[in-house]
């Protein structure tokens, strides 16, 4: 009679078993998180989770995002003077960050609110005449601090479909820029002329090209050529500046208005990082709103609070502190110069690429830190918290599987395993701007406050 020893936990027993040449099986189990037990069993037995989770995932994974249009977010998005959009989850100006602090106060000057960004101060404070609102909140996302004022022009993506409609505001670069809380002259000079000259061209030469560009189609491609589309975009920006130059060229503006925006786009890696973000949230609220899923909707950082969002639980937000990347910094900084996690870019790794990616692309390391081993067992590792692959969106080096896709709030809370992100870090300071990048995780504890109010949601389940 043969046996078979069944192990969990550490190698060691398992080891001393099979040196005895007794067959083992090793079960890698972990106990689920803290106070989870009872909600993870009234979620797992919501007879609607199983086909909830797969129209959620079903619906995200059939979206196609195209590029319509570039527009003013006075126009797309109804914004008014005194009003802004940032990133993460709502905030008050009492709680707000430096990086998102120093972006509000750009984005005053901007906006002609003041005449000095220091003088916006006082302006946020009063709270006379301005409003501040969550991107999300509007179909949009924004990078780090997030800000979008009513000038600023904006990408507008769009699901043939169903006609659903996702919006971005368009890349400044790296440094000091206004997502990073940098509101120097030289930043506020940057954005006029992005509203001047960038955003105009760019709108005719969109309106005026017949076939909209198929951004999931580039997200596709670019994953193959070593980029994660979160802080590796230079073979999306290079496809896309291939697919609009020679319309650029043609579309009868000042030569030297063409050749600067040549030189912007071409110069600046992260161009396509605006253009992956909507795609990504237009293909995640796809899968909104559908009772009893556990699919993770969005995950999204205002530089104190990290939010997540669930399909099964609407509009609601799970938050807990934001949390320090640890990574790679710029000249003299150091940790204590970063701030707290920021930004709505995570949405890629909601839908599966940027972090979840990594694998892709190694050489991302060299900007967030870690290996190319450390690259390859992330990707693995998010696998074990998602509820399927992406098919579109594959991993060479992993023999094209498709990355991991749709995050469960049930496997975070059962395995203890958080989504990794990979990050750029903005100066603690408003108006220092860019201090490095790296890599971060949600708060553990946003994800049993989500499973809580889905067992609250369960079918069979009071309260």
């Amino acid at each position: 009679m043969s046996t078979t020893v069944v192990t969990c936990g550490a190698d060691m027993f398992a080891d001393a078993v099979a040196g005895q040449a007794v067959e083992v099986e090793r079960v890698d189990w972990r106990p689920p998180m803290p106070g989870t037990e009872a909600d993870l069993a009234a979620v797992a037995t919501d007879p609607r989770r199983v086909e909830a989770n797969r129209t959620a995932v079903e619906a995200m994974l059939g979206v196609t995002a195209h590029l319509v249009d570039v527009a003013p977010a006075s126009e797309v998005l109804g914004l008014e003077k005194g009003q802004f959009l940032h990133a993460g989850p709502p905030i008050e100006w009492a709680r707000t960050s430096g990086p998102l602090r120093g972006a509000l106060m750009g984005g005053a000057a901007l906006e002609g609110l003041v005449d000095d960004p220091e003088d916006a101060v006082a302006l946020f404070e009063s709270g006379d005449n301005v409003s501040l609102e969550p991107c999300h909140h509007r179909s949009a996302v924004g990078p780090m601090a997030g800000v979008v004022t009513p000038s600023m022009w904006m990408w507008v993506l769009e699901d043939r479909a169903t006609g659903r409609r996702t919006y971005c505001s368009l890349n400044e670069g790296l440094g000091k820029v206004l997502r990073y809380g940098a509101y120097s002259p030289e930043v506020l000079t940057r954005l006029r002329w992005m509203g001047d000259v960038l955003g105009p061209l760019l709108q005719a030469v969109v309106r005026g090209t017949e076939e909209a560009s198929d951004i999931t189609g580039i997200l596709t491609q670019m994953l193959q050529m070593g980029d994660e589309a979160h802080n590796r975009n230079r073979a999306g920006t290079l496809m896309l500046l291939r697919d609009l130059s020679p319309a650029m060229v043609t579309s009868g503006f000042e030569s030297k208005d063409v050749a600067d925006v040549l030189r912007f786009v071409g110069g600046n890696d992260h161009f396509f990082l605006n253009l992956a973000m909507p795609a990504c949230k237009l293909a995640l609220d796809a899968g909104r709103d559908v009772p009893g899923s556990t699919m993770v909707v969005a995950m999204a950082r205002n530089g104190t609070d990290f939010g997540i969002q669930v399909s099964g639980t609407g509009d609601e937000w799970f938050t807990g502190p934001a949390q320090v990347a640890e990574g790679l910094f710029l000249g003299d900084y150091g940790p204590d110069d970063a701030n707290p996690d920021i930004g709505d870019s995570a949405i890629t790794e909601t839908a599966g690429i940027g972090g979840f990616a990594m694998a892709t692309a190694p050489a991302i390391v060299r900007l967030v830190g870690g290996s190319v081993p450390d690259a390859l067992a992330t990707t693995r590792r998010m696998h074990e918290i998602t509820l399927a692959e992406n098919p579109r969106w594959s991993v060479p080096v992993l023999e094209f599987q498709g990355t991991p896709t749709g995050i469960d709030v049930t496997k975070v809370c059962r395995t203890g395993i958080l989504p990794q992100i990979n990050t750029g870090m903005a100066g603690a300071v408003a108006g220092v701007g860019q201090v490095g990048a790296g890599l971060v995780t949600p708060p553990a504890e946003i994800f049993p406050k989500a499973l809580a109010a889905l067992a609250a949601r369960a079918v069979g389940t009071s309260g």
